[in-house]
């Protein structure tokens, strides 16, 4: 793993379950728009591509036929494109737990997010995950060779992942998604961020790690994180904007950027097979 310390792993999250072309008439929706954003911006540097798909109208959807077009339109469309695909187990916060664990089950993909508790949600409503749940998708998705992205939107969730490696679960070497700023949750400050990365390093030595922060939080987040070690996340799934006023042209818009940051740094952004390492995919 030496030679891959200076490298740094850029996800793009192209569409979340929220954001509609009200708010940025850029966001990719349908399969085909997500598939094509996706390899543009693989082309960039990104090498893990998280997914979400919506319906016809534009709202979350789950369908696993609608996940399988965008892959079989990415696989299909640009065979050479070798990104990372991470599908989400959420979609919306109103989803069913078989909906939830459908299309990881179904499709199989490399990764698939795993979001390690239960929090109220934006002040909208309340983003169930149980402890049922939990045991029961951490097991579906180790029968499926699925790597769960664990996702943490405080530091007490890092504590539960440390309890399911112990219950046998969840299975290490893990790979963390720090979700910060979405109202609910921790910070979106470098103050939060070495919290979450401190207590990493106690809970679950060995770990990978990424972060992402929402709204105004996310470039200081992007810095932090590099600085700090890890890897980043960015897409118009957690900002439709690409800064105060100025909506965002493309997720490719968003990852030009990342990858300046990262090269700025002086370190290098990972390939898809460099990244396969360093989350032990490979």
């Amino acid at each position: 793993m030496s030679d891959l310390k200076n490298k740094r792993i850029i996800t793009v999250a192209t569409t979340g379950a929220w954001p509609k072309k009200e708010n940025n008439p850029n966001v990719p929706l349908q399969p085909d728009e997500i598939a094509e954003e996706i390899y543009q911006c693989w082309k960039i540097g990104a090498s893990v591509a998280h997914i979400h798909v919506r319906d016809e109208e534009g709202n979350d959807s789950m369908k696993v036929e609608t996940f399988k077009k965008v892959i079989d339109t990415l696989r299909g469309d640009h065979p050479d494109c070798d990104i990372i695909l991470n599908l989400t187990a959420a979609g919306g916060i109103a989803n069913s737990e078989e909906a939830r664990m459908a299309p990881f089950k179904t499709l199989k993909p490399e990764m698939a997010s795993f979001d390690c508790g239960t929090m109220n949600w934006m002040h909208m409503g309340i983003f169930n995950n149980n402890p049922p749940f939990l045991e029961k998708m951490g097991l579906a998705m180790q029968e499926a060779g699925v790597k769960p992205e664990i996702e943490v939107f405080d530091p007490g969730m890092i504590h539960d992942a440390g309890y399911y490696v112990k219950k046998g679960i969840l299975k290490a070497p893990l790979h963390f998604q720090f979700c910060m700023g979405c109202a609910g949750g921790i910070g979106a400050t470098v103050e939060d961020l070495v919290f979450m990365k401190s207590t990493l390093e106690r809970v679950a030595p060995g770990s990978t790690w990424s972060a992402f922060g929402v709204g105004k939080g996310a470039m200081e987040v992007m810095y932090a994180a590099i600085a700090a070690g890890g890897h980043i996340r960015v897409g118009m799934e957690d900002n439709v904007m690409y800064k105060k006023g100025v909506l965002a042209e493309s997720n490719m818009q968003l990852i030009a950027r990342a990858r300046r940051v990262i090269e700025e740094y002086g370190y290098e952004v990972a390939t898809p097979a460099e990244a396969r390492e360093i989350l032990s995919l490979t």
